[in-house]
């Protein structure tokens, strides 16, 4: 499966389950919030998911880097929480390597060049 749409289901996925369930969301991230934070940041998760799926071409391609600069603000955020103390150093850096591991998939998902399939005449 392209890392692409390997991303967006996980972003659909996180998504649902931050609106769905927020409280156990936040506590897996080590963040205890209100539930309103949680689920907006589920709600953006779905939107650029679901908006990366249907899209094609040059539109994918920035949905990707506009993907890309969002988990890249988010690793930053979580080690800029980390440094003030504000998050415990384990949960943070998962945190830190999530954030980092979706903008590398991005990323490799923008170089993976389509197939085409030859077929013989």
């Amino acid at each position: 499966m392209n890392p692409v749409t390997s991303l967006a289901l996980g972003r659909i996925a996180v998504g649902v389950a931050s609106l769905a369930k927020p409280d156990l969301v936040a506590t897996a991230m080590a963040q205890p919030s209100s539930p309103l934070l949680t689920q907006w940041f589920g709600s953006r998760e779905i939107a650029l998911g679901a908006l990366t799926l249907v899209s094609s071409g040059g539109a994918r391609r920035n949905l990707v880097l506009v993907g890309m600069a969002v988990d890249g603000a988010d690793a930053g955020t979580a080690y800029a929480a980390i440094q003030a103390g504000s998050l415990p150093k384990q949960a943070g850096y998962g945190l830190v390597a999530v954030a980092t591991g979706a903008v590398l998939s991005g990323l490799l998902g923008l170089r993976v060049k389509k197939r085409t399939t030859v077929t013989a005449a």
